[in-house]
């Protein structure tokens, strides 16, 4: 399986993700142990699969 790490601004913020979806302007994911976090004023920019990562780019308001 492939587990993703969270990049935004180029810092990790989340290891291990499984699953995620943008909803509105935010995105959530959940990690291979369940756990969710949501990220506000974010979007998913770029998914890596080479490198596991998800870059996500935050929204002006």
């Amino acid at each position: 399986m492939c587990e993703f790490n969270i990049i935004l601004n180029g810092e990790t913020l989340f290891k291990d993700v499984v699953y995620a979806k943008n909803e509105g302007n935010k995105v959530i994911v959940k990690s291979v142990l369940g756990e969710t976090k949501e990220f506000e004023n974010c979007k998913i920019t770029e998914v890596n699969v080479n490198t596991t990562k998800l870059f996500l780019t935050a929204i002006k308001s």
